[in-house]
């Protein structure tokens, strides 16, 4: 109980210490009084419309404009939003729009625009069906004067006659999906290519098997060094010369010894691979996926690593039924030959566990978290592998076993380190979350500014400043010890500069992006492209659908037909992203290849990119849910319409996946995943632009 108050308690301060709150002046009266709205339809021909909403404002009291950006204000000032209500009729067309200039205010809090004494707003849509029907849908605004803000939302129906369906022929199908803004979040325009109703010839993605290769690879490497951690702890150094003594000591001799002992080593991969084959079928390539993008599921694995390292910091043990391990060492004692010896490594697992099991914990949660079927099964080899190989050789060699260190307190210093790295790690998770629901609370300074402290704790603990409940004294400090906290030290001032934006590589897609903080580090942007690109009259008139990636110097749309609309009129190719809010290789790429001189003067001058969200969740009208073979689920979601468009096209379905199109929707290269090399992704994009420019 007391263990359990403490994990309360501790995960409490935490949250408090990153909470924020915010509060709103409500000044009294009707707002009636302040605001007056009409609203009427405005035929453009048969088959399209405005939604137009005129307000009278009285003096002292202003509206906000849809170009305001409440986070160039301190996050105030409410955006106007219209929402269609359920309907089979129409479907909008387009963003909501006003007439004429607004107003603009600075002050401390920063720039507001709005409008005075009267202001008119238009909300194209598109008729789905012929004959008299009607059109429901909320208008959401705030009206304010220097006391406060009002919050209004407006229901209204209006009846729309004379007006026809929209012919095929003539536009997108019915079952597109120009969306509308729901309450909480606006939707991205997800109207899809006419090229996407045809059954497309996949197109494989280059680099595709490379890059899986790749990250089996890096899964696996990062198993094998688990394995070996985790043969540094208190449970598991000490079987091994136990272990290995009972095989050299029992009949048989040295041969009968060394066949034992490569059996146990079998043994205790076949049972860490089958721990990790039955993750990946429980699972499956889909659930995988959608494991490493779910808000439930990274709150749980944060949690999950917060129990970790408090089991490894001393709270409290994590172990395994004593009945368990206790049938399986009865198993050893019953049966001899292959089957007692497997019975043994599988008790060693059980017995171990205390220690093995946050590590293997940590180890499926990452695999799995990477949305790669394979994973979990490449990191438990890895795990595996790297713990049966030393009984195996002191085994065959066992005079080694003199040269192994003897147990003592450093063991519980192993522990102490790989619980505050599970601190460290565990902010990761919550990390994403916070970017999905767009809290602003795990900002990227307040991530690295916790990072810096860990790492400085470690630094200090590993030379003997600081000492937990089960530590003895450091009476000498041996040249290991020393080295492993001066490079915890070292990293703790190297993750310092990344508190006033600095890039820091070795973190990149662990830690927020640099646009994630508090002010976007406006004080601190990248090159000068930025300032040009904001002296381009086009790019102006774009500004409200740009947003700003990597170090705020790249900027992509994150609406399909903006992007193409702009980059028509701006004659360039466009860079296709699919990327998503959960994948780290996106954000390395964004903050290490993006930002690379040889790429950003491209990526800024001679493209337009549009980085389409395969798991954004922002949910679609259900009208407009539908079932997809390619991502073998239902498309209720924007992410889930992105990620079968990438799949219907390319076939794949991880990413990032980057392909050079032209505005009206012909690919000019093929698709590429995550490419870190500088020289390869600079090829990519200049054959993407060579292309582009032959067609002309």
């Amino acid at each position: 109980m007391k263990s359990i108050n403490f994990i309360v308690l501790t995960l409490g301060l935490l949250f408090s210490f990153v909470s924020k709150s915010v509060a709103f002046a409500q000044p009294g009266g009707d707002w009636t009084e302040k605001i007056s709205w009409t609203f009427t339809i405005e035929k453009v021909d048969d088959s399209h419309g405005y939604v137009v909403g005129k307000a009278k404002i009285i003096p002292g009291w202003h509206t906000f404009s849809v170009k305001h950006d409440p986070s160039k204000a301190d996050g105030t000032g409410f955006v106007p939003r219209f929402v269609l209500k359920p309907t089979t009729a129409v479907k909008l067309d387009g963003k909501l729009k006003e007439v004429g200039k607004p107003k603009t205010h600075v002050d401390d809090l920063g720039t507001s625009l709005y409008f005075e004494n009267s202001v008119t707003f238009k909300q194209g849509f598109i008729v789905l069906k012929d004959g008299t029907f009607d059109l429901p849908f909320e208008f959401q605004f705030q009206v304010c004067d220097e006391n406060g803000c009002l919050f209004p939302t407006i229901e209204k129906v209006l009846s729309v006659k004379g007006m026809k369906a929209l012919a095929l022929e003539e536009g997108l199908p019915a079952s597109d999906t120009n969306l509308a803004k729901t309450p909480e979040k606006p939707v991205k325009s997800t109207s899809v290519d006419k090229k996407q109703t045809k059954k497309p010839k996949l197109k494989k993605a280059k680099n595709e098997d490379s890059s899986d290769s790749k990250s089996w690879l890096a899964i696996f490497i990062g198993g094998f060094g688990g394995g070996l951690i985790a043969l540094l702890t208190p449970c598991m150094f000490p079987m091994i010369p136990m272990t290995v003594t009972f095989f050299t000591k029992g009949s048989g001799g040295r041969k009968s010894a060394i066949g034992k002992a490569l059996l146990f080593g079998i043994s205790i991969i076949v049972i860490y691979v089958v721990i990790g084959l039955i993750v990946t079928i429980a699972l499956g390539p889909t659930g995988l996926q959608k494991l490493s993008t779910s808000i439930t599921m990274n709150l749980i694995f944060f949690a999950v690593f917060m129990i970790f390292a408090f089991s490894f910091l001393g709270a409290f043990e994590i172990r395994l039924p004593a009945k368990w391990v206790n049938k399986s060492d009865e198993q050893v004692d019953k049966r001899s030959g292959f089957v007692g010896i497997f019975f043994m490594a599988f008790t060693l697992g059980l017995v171990s566990f205390s220690c093995t099991g946050p590590i293997i914990g940590t180890l499926l949660v990452e695999a799995s978290s990477t949305g790669s079927i394979m994973a979990p099964a490449m990191g438990m080899t890895g795990f595996s592998l790297a713990l049966a190989i030393p009984f195996t050789l002191f085994a065959i060699f066992p005079s080694w076993l003199s040269s192994l260190p003897q147990s003592g307190g450093w063991l519980n210093s192993v522990k102490v380190v790989l619980g505050l790295l599970e601190i460290a790690l565990a902010l990761k998770f919550l990390s994403s979350v916070d970017l999905d629901l767009k809290w602003g609370i795990l900002t990227r300074e307040v991530f690295v500014s916790i990072w810096v402290v860990i790492f400085a704790v470690i630094g200090f603990y590993l030379l003997g400043k600081l000492r937990f409940a089960h530590d003895s004294p450091v009476e000498k400090l041996s040249v290991t010890r020393f080295m492993f906290a001066l490079s915890s030290l070292v990293f703790a001032l190297y993750l310092l500069p990344g508190l006033w934006g600095a890039p820091l590589s070795a973190i990149e897609g662990i830690a927020p992006p640099r646009t994630w903080s508090e002010d976007g580090f406006r004080f601190n942007k990248g090159e000068s492209g930025s300032s040009v690109m904001l002296q381009d009259t086009l790019i102006a008139a774009y500004s409200n659908d740009l947003h700003e990636v990597a170090d705020g110097s790249i900027k992509v749309f994150h609406d399909l037909d903006k992007g193409r609309e702009y980059a028509k009129k701006a004659n360039k190719p466009i860079l296709i992203d699919f990327t998503g809010i959960y994948c780290q290789n996106c954000r390395r790429t964004e903050n290490k290849v993006w930002t690379n001189d040889n790429i950003r003067p491209m990526l800024q001058n001679d493209m337009v990119i549009i980085s389409l969200y395969t798991d954004d969740k922002t949910e679609l009208p259900e009208s407009e849910w539908k079932y997809s073979d390619a991502i073998k689920g239902r498309i209720k979601t924007v992410g889930d319409k992105w990620a079968d468009y990438q799949v219907k096209n390319y076939g794949k379905n991880s990413q990032p996946l980057y392909i050079v199109a032209d505005a009206d929707g012909n690919d000019l290269t093929e698709a590429i995943g995550y490419t870190p090399d500088i020289e390869q992704y600079k090829a990519f994009l200049q054959k993407g632009i060579k292309a582009y420019k032959s067609k002309k």
